[in-house]
């Protein structure tokens, strides 16, 4: 179904304005605009390497929304683990909203499920820096590598005590 927003009027005045418009300059209008062009069987107008570089970057946003996820989760998991007697509510509310933004952009794009591990590896630094400068400890005081896996970061239990 065409969005109702978009006439073949606009995919002609979208192909004509081909080379002004940058993606970068207004993403959805852009994408709309190539939406339009497609639809209307213009694909001649397109410059197609502009388009696979905008989907590539689309792809890629759908990962750091993952590994994003997985970095707030990681600054709390190890104040969860080192600081037993600091454990809040507001800790177990936070790892909750990020395993329900993990599962989320999973269920969206089951392709990311072979990021995991990497992306665990990726942001366990900067996730261990938050820790450390949130409990006031010093970075050498938590494991230099994350002892926790994709499973553990999403499945393991942290609930807090008013929550049972």
């Amino acid at each position: 179904m065409a969005h109702p927003a978009w006439t073949g009027e606009d995919a002609s005045a979208a192909s004509h304005a081909k080379g002004r418009a940058c993606h970068a300059d207004d993403v959805f209008i852009w994408f709309q605009g190539r939406v339009a062009l497609l639809r209307s069987g213009q694909v001649d107008a397109l410059d197609l390497d502009d388009v696979a570089e905008a989907l590539r970057e689309v792809g890629l946003e759908q990962s750091d929304k993952l590994e994003s996820a997985i970095e707030v989760s990681l600054a709390h998991v190890p104040k969860w683990g080192h600081g037993p007697e600091k454990r809040s509510l507001s800790w177990s509310r936070t790892i909750a909203e990020q395993r329900m933004r993990i599962n989320t952009q999973l269920h969206r794009n089951s392709g990311l499920e072979s990021r995991i591990v990497e992306a665990v590896a990726d942001r366990y630094r900067l996730g261990q820096l938050q820790a450390a400068r949130t409990m006031k400890r010093s970075l050498e005081t938590l494991p230099a590598e994350c002892p926790y896996n994709g499973d553990a970061i999403v499945n393991r239990p942290f609930e807090f005590e008013a929550d049972r």
